[in-house]
């Protein structure tokens, strides 16, 4: 069991990781090319394309952000039906005609419930971790502030290590998902 919750979280750590940086990198562009337009086709010298570069850096740190929970979202349906050290991630059908069948095709609208149930154990994780993180901080450095050590890199750490224990207890907490053997 442990090498299934490994390769499963290791595939959704790059399809986030891949997903963010690459939704991130591509809506900056467009904002950067509708800001060039927009400025009226100026040509690209060095001053003008050190101009685009800013501006892309700048919308790409916040697009990261925003990227991240569209990623985690689009990232949850890739979790089932997928064979990982001979076990599966199942999603059962949530109607009571089919209750005890798996869904095979999995869409977004079947997973509503589910990533909701997930996302907060999430969320409650990323917390805890970071609550532990704080304290041995707090226990073992010469840190002052509250959060001086803080970043959204850290925050980002974080939610990769808590992904992990998510799709550990999201069977436990979520009904309608089992693991089988494939």
């Amino acid at each position: 069991m442990l090498k299934f919750y490994l390769f499963l979280w290791l595939s959704w750590l790059f399809r986030v990781v891949l997903c963010t940086l690459l939704s991130a990198a591509l809506f900056a562009f467009i904002v950067t090319l509708f800001i060039y337009v927009k400025q009226g086709f100026m040509p690209i010298d060095r001053v003008v394309f050190e101009a685009l570069l800013k501006i892309w850096t700048f919308w790409f740190s916040i697009l990261l952000n925003l990227s991240l929970l569209f990623a985690l979202f689009r990232s949850v349906k890739y979790l089932f039906n997928h064979c990982y050290a001979g076990y599966v991630l199942k999603l059962k059908a949530c109607t009571k005609k089919e209750s005890g069948k798996y869904i095979e095709i999995i869409g977004y609208g079947d997973l509503l419930k589910v990533w909701r149930k997930w996302f907060m154990l999430l969320i409650w994780i990323v917390g805890s971790l970071m609550i532990l993180a704080f304290v041995l901080t707090h226990l073992f450095t010469t840190y002052n502030s509250l959060f001086d050590w803080f970043s959204i890199y850290l925050l980002y750490l974080f939610i990769a290590i808590g992904g992990y224990f998510s799709f550990v207890f999201i069977t436990a907490r979520c009904k309608c998902i089992e693991v089988i053997k494939c």
